[in-house]
């Protein structure tokens, strides 16, 4: 039986904003992309300065008039080629996002952003209902969410293995920001991300924090209604939040701890995750990305890696390699392009997708609403609701 990929005979055709030559966020996006072979970067905008841009997507192989000088211009020609792109992938600073997916949406093509989706609430909304109205997807790069065991957990979730959901324990903690970088010498990066007015709400949680709420409500299968919850910055006198612990109420009745934070000195770039239901538990943490702890009450504790011959051919289909051959963050990304590819060929193709678990823009809105709700306790001293998101 020929594949999906076979029936619609090519790869879809990405173009990219940020993410130039050296920029690690654009190796990842580009490699996770072509992976599978589902997308071909043929088309993008690599900095601010249009020479710049330029000679970036010359150096990166682009043929010379779709390496563009800016977002507009990349836009305004695509929408005229007979083979324009499918998809625009955007991975810019925080306060670009939302004109960027507003303008590729609009243009009639899909969208991939990166996190966060929006500056705010109101503007995520303004995303989603672009989106529904133009029919179009928009993804979001929760990569956490696309390795083979935390899909895995949600599923055991799903089937009830846990029973009811009682308890989420979510943390992702850093030390990028454990110094004073503040007054480190000048960095083009640390411009914008310092700048509250560019880096949005809340600095850790547009970098960080998005990343363990998203995981902690895939995994539970649910969203959270209300937060109580400390935001500021653990390194004294800085401008910026790099520092939210929060207590959480979910919609299925489940209650939750959340701390986060860019400066915590020694730390490793680590997320972690607990799932306690009424039957048992689930653990899952990024330093051990290939397995799943399990823990059923009166029954030994299992360690479930991926590649187990006895996952759902949906959880193994996730990875790439066999068990203990190390898989990490671009195969997760991979497995969020692969997905979006395949929704778009079969609609393409009139049949109907497989509704894949990849992370959407609704996603996105509702870690807008959560983030804002963070800030609202903190500034009132008490618990605040997440709004809901518009139908």
């Amino acid at each position: 039986m020929r594949t999906l990929r076979d029936r619609f005979g090519r790869p879809l055709r990405l173009a990219v904003v940020g993410g130039g030559p050296g920029a690690w966020i654009g190796d990842m996006h580009r490699g996770a992309a072509q992976l599978d072979g589902h997308w071909q970067v043929v088309a993008g905008v690599f900095s601010s300065d249009p020479e710049r841009s330029h000679a970036a997507g010359m150096a990166l192989g682009l043929a010379p008039e779709r390496a563009y000088g800016d977002v507009a211009q990349m836009i305004a020609r695509e929408r005229g080629r007979d083979d324009a792109v499918d998809a625009v992938a955007i991975m810019t600073p925080n306060d670009t996002h939302h004109p960027y997916a507003a303008a590729a949406l609009d243009a009639g093509f899909d969208v991939v952003g990166d996190k966060p989706v929006a500056h705010d609430f109101a503007q995520a909304c303004d995303l989603l209902q672009r989106t529904r109205k133009g029919g179009r997807l928009f993804a979001v790069t929760h990569g956490y969410s696309a390795y083979p065991m935390t899909r895995y957990a949600r599923h055991l979730v799903r089937d009830g293995v846990l029973g009811d959901v009682r308890l989420v324990q979510v943390e992702y903690i850093q030390s990028g920001l454990a110094t004073r970088v503040e007054d480190g010498p000048p960095n083009r990066r640390y411009d914008w991300i310092l700048n509250p007015q560019r880096s949005g709400l809340a600095l850790v949680m547009g970098a960080i924090g998005c990343h363990a709420q998203h995981l902690a409500c895939f995994v539970a299968d649910a969203s959270i209604a209300r937060v109580s919850a400390e935001v500021g910055a653990l390194m004294p006198g800085r401008r910026v939040v790099d520092h939210v612990s929060a207590l959480l109420a979910f919609d299925n009745g489940a209650r939750g701890t959340f701390t986060v934070t860019q400066a915590a000195a020694g730390a490793e770039n680590d997320i972690r995750l607990r799932v306690f239901g009424e039957k048992g538990s689930l653990e899952w943490s990024h330093r051990q990305a290939s397995y799943l702890q399990l823990a059923l009450q009166g029954e030994a504790p299992r360690t479930i890696g991926r590649g187990d011959a006895f996952l759902p051919p949906e959880i193994l289909a996730a990875g790439r390699t066999p068990r203990g051959h190390p898989e990490g963050l671009r195969e997760a990304f991979a497995n969020i392009y692969r997905e979006v590819a395949a929704e778009r060929m079969a609609l393409a193709l009139g049949e109907t997708p497989v509704q894949a678990p990849y992370p959407r823009i609704a996603d996105g809105a509702h870690t807008m609403a959560f983030i804002e709700a963070c800030i609202r306790s903190h500034q009132d001293g008490r618990w605040a609701q997440v709004a809901p998101l518009p139908q």
